[in-house]
């Protein structure tokens, strides 16, 4: 046991729970202004492509990080425009969504790169290792936070920075009351629309980075599918965190550490098929002991109410 949850199995978790905290605070601020997003795994996928795509363009890992963040929120105006404007039933816009990404990502991997299944370039240089001061030097502490990429560092901050924001301020407030109350905000002379759009395109933002992190982050390369089921691990974890910042991450932490614990097994000589079910099997068990029923009931009313 000693050699399983040691400091190294702490570091992996930061880094591989980067891209579903990033698209799970994304889903939250949807959720506050009352749009359930089930498009997060297309978000994050099309994040992925595009931030290999901006670094075999720039040359520049962080202008790679850039174009993968516009072209997300180029692609989130699409759920924004048919949900908000069209009155579209969300959870078939996002469902949609999901497989457009796939499916572009898919065509656009063969008519850029020419290549099928996966792009990989040994010039390409991926996010770098930030080593911070004196935490390093830290004895095992320093060996889990230190030498984690920007965008882990920058996920953790966010959490912080969106809960004081929700909760602590004018602007937060009334963001949160597009989603309790539309009809009551709109009589108050709170822009429904407006704050709905901003949310959508923080959505694509905090997706953007999601997928700089998978693609840049963790490997710097590009597969079909490789987000592999994280977007809807990330809505999953919006839902058990309640759209809070502090929930989300410790419902996002929890998802994982079982894959950061998967990974680990398979160097005990553990069938990787097996290993590879843990996150999602944590996440069917969540679900089942999901008590308050309070934001399924308000998905179900979002998706009724765009009809």
């Amino acid at each position: 046991m000693g050699q399983l949850l040691d400091a190294a199995l702490f570091s992996s978790m930061l880094r591989v729970v980067t891209p579903i905290l990033l698209a799970a605070l994304g889903g939250a601020l949807c959720s506050r202004v009352g749009l359930f997003n089930v498009a997060l795994e297309g978000f994050v996928l099309m994040g992925a492509f595009s931030g290999i795509v901006g670094n075999y363009l720039f040359g520049n890992v962080w202008l790679a990080v850039l174009f993968a963040v516009l072209c997300v929120m180029l692609f989130s105006l699409i759920f924004g425009y048919i949900s908000i404007n069209l009155k579209a039933n969300v959870i078939v816009v996002g469902i949609s969504l999901n497989f457009l990404a796939a499916g572009l990502t898919t065509f656009l991997l063969r008519a850029i790169f020419d290549v099928k299944g996966a792009y990989y370039d040994n010039n390409m240089v991926g996010l770098p290792k930030w080593d911070i001061p004196f935490i390093k030097d830290i004895p095992w502490l320093g060996d889990v936070i230190s030498g984690q990429s920007p965008l882990v560092y920058i996920g953790l901050i966010l959490v912080f920075v969106l809960q004081f924001f929700l909760f602590k301020t004018i602007a937060g407030f009334r963001l949160r009351s597009v989603g309790e109350n539309p009809v009551a905000a709109q009589s108050i002379g709170i822009k429904v629309r407006k704050h709905q759009y901003s949310a959508v395109l923080a959505c694509g933002v905090l997706c953007g980075l999601a997928g700089a992190q998978l693609s840049l982050g963790q490997v710097t390369m590009f597969t079909e599918g490789m987000t592999a089921g994280r977007g809807f691990i990330a809505l999953v974890a919006t839902m058990l965190g309640q759209a809070s910042p502090i929930g989300v991450m410790a419902s996002s932490m929890l998802f994982g550490f079982m894959d950061a614990v998967g990974i680990r097994l398979q160097g005990f000589s553990m069938p990787s098929h097996f290993t590879q079910m843990l996150p999602y099997i944590v996440t069917l068990i969540a679900m089942f002991f999901f008590k308050d029923r309070s934001y399924l009931e308000d998905a179900h009313k979002a998706g009724g109410s765009s009809r």
